[in-house]
């Protein structure tokens, strides 16, 4: 599989180099230049295969030559010692938990993926130091997925405020490969600094620089895994559409599962589910795509008033947009819906659900009652709902139990250096380490 830019169809790239040099020169984000069939792969496995398994029958084929069979079964053991959970809650209705891994995010799988990869695609030959913005204990999902990699380094930038959930023992001046950097500004301050890293392209290639958020394809692409490993899990009993009903914050979900669909996984559409700002609404119903000022919500990590993915879905759009109109139906469920939403799935079901995957069992509720839906439903269930177990047990009048996992993704440290947003600054954090 090659890589174009969504602004230019000249210069397709590898997978491997669009991973280690994830934004294309033309401007733009990278996206597949086209499509592998991977029936023949898939649909023959069953029930018992697990997510390894998948994931290492999958990734040569669809990368054609890049990974050997062997270099993918590598990977896809080193990445997942998780994989997500399909629980059935009605004959017509499924939830599919993501935050089985290290952080109790659905990225752990993306990230894992990627640093898995990056680590075999490296290896004896090359290194990288990847460059995330996060926030809150975001960033912990990259930093253990990147601890020990071979030729790898680890900076993770954070705007203002403490840095929580990170291992000291991982830091670059205790032996290890991760420099968490805090950052005088916003979110938005750390991503423009990683932009200008990966633009100053002298810089760029003396530490081969990439990024570990979403706008790396290699973290995206392998996001459309766990939607075949829910066919696979669904196929034996399903009739009718199947349909995924999707929490949307940047939407790269989404577009992993416009991916597995490419791939050939017999899907009828997807529910774009969003909070109140709704970012996509009305792009997806065929307007101009025009920002809102954003608005805070109970569901935290779906707010987002400009998805980093906007150029990959309108690649989408631009491509076919009479196709994915009738593939994509946008929602948007305000506070009050979340919260009954939460309430229903626990008297209904005693399924606990986190305020952003309850965004999406509405939507798929919604969906089952107006649409005549006749077919399978899955909920993507993205986030532990420890890591908002106050406002789990406002709405279900449960107290959650955390999880040691999640209860360490709470302790504040230092970071190695705190710089103003400039990139003078960040490269000067960056070469005192070294």
């Amino acid at each position: 599989m090659q890589f174009k830019s969504t602004r230019s169809h000249e210069g397709q790239v590898s997978f491997k180099d669009a991973v280690l040099h994830c934004l294309p020169p033309q401007g733009g984000l990278y996206v597949p230049a086209g499509m592998v069939d991977m029936r023949q792969f898939f649909l023959y496995m069953d029930a018992h295969t697990d997510y390894p398994e998948l994931v290492a029958t999958v990734t040569p084929p669809l990368l054609q030559g890049e990974l050997n069979p062997f270099s993918a079964s590598r990977v896809a053991e080193s990445a997942f010692n998780f994989q997500p959970e399909l629980r059935q809650v009605e004959e017509n209705l499924s939830v599919l938990t993501l935050y089985n891994g290290p952080t109790g995010v659905f990225k752990d799988f993306g990230v894992a993926f990627l640093a898995a990869v990056m680590e075999e695609l490296l290896k004896n030959n090359g290194f990288a130091m990847v460059l995330s913005a996060a926030k809150g204990d975001n960033g912990v999902s990259i930093s253990q997925s990147f601890s020990r990699r071979q030729g790898i380094t680890s900076v993770i930038l954070y705007p203002s405020g403490q840095i929580r959930g990170l291992d000291p023992a991982t830091f670059i001046q205790n032996g290890g490969n991760c420099i968490p950097i805090q950052v005088k500004g916003t979110f938005d301050d750390c991503q423009r600094l990683i932009n200008a890293a990966m633009e100053d392209r002298p810089f760029a290639e003396r530490y081969g620089i990439t990024s570990g958020n979403a706008v790396n394809v290699g973290r995206l692409l392998p996001q459309a895994f766990y939607y075949l490993y829910a066919f696979i899990k669904i196929k034996p009993f399903l009739q009718g559409d199947l349909v995924f009903s999707v929490p949307c914050g940047n939407f790269g979900n989404l577009i992993a599962g416009l991916y597995a669909w490419k791939f050939g996984m017999p899907v009828s559409g997807f529910i774009a589910a969003m909070n109140a700002n709704n970012a996509f609404g009305d792009f997806i119903r065929g307007k101009e795509f025009s920002p809102r000022p954003l608005i805070s919500t109970n569901s935290p990590a779906l707010d987002v008033s400009v998805p980093s993915n906007y150029e990959r879905l309108a690649a989408f759009y631009e491509e076919a947009p009479a196709v994915m109109r009738n593939m994509v139906y946008p929602d948007s469920v305000d506070d009050y819906a979340t919260v009954e939403a939460m309430k229903q799935a626990w008297d209904r079901y005693q399924l606990i659900l986190d305020p952003n995957s309850a965004v999406a069992y509405a939507a798929a509720e919604r969906h089952r009652r107006v649409k005549d839906f006749y077919g399978h439903l899955v909920v993507l269930a993205t986030g532990h709902p420890a890591k908002q177990a106050d406002t789990v047990a406002i709405a279900t009048g449960q107290d959650i139990e955390i999880p040691d996992k999640i209860r360490k993704l709470q302790r504040m440290v230092n970071p190695v250096s705190i710089i103003k947003p400039h990139i003078e600054d960040l490269q000067s954090a960056i070469i005192s380490c070294f």
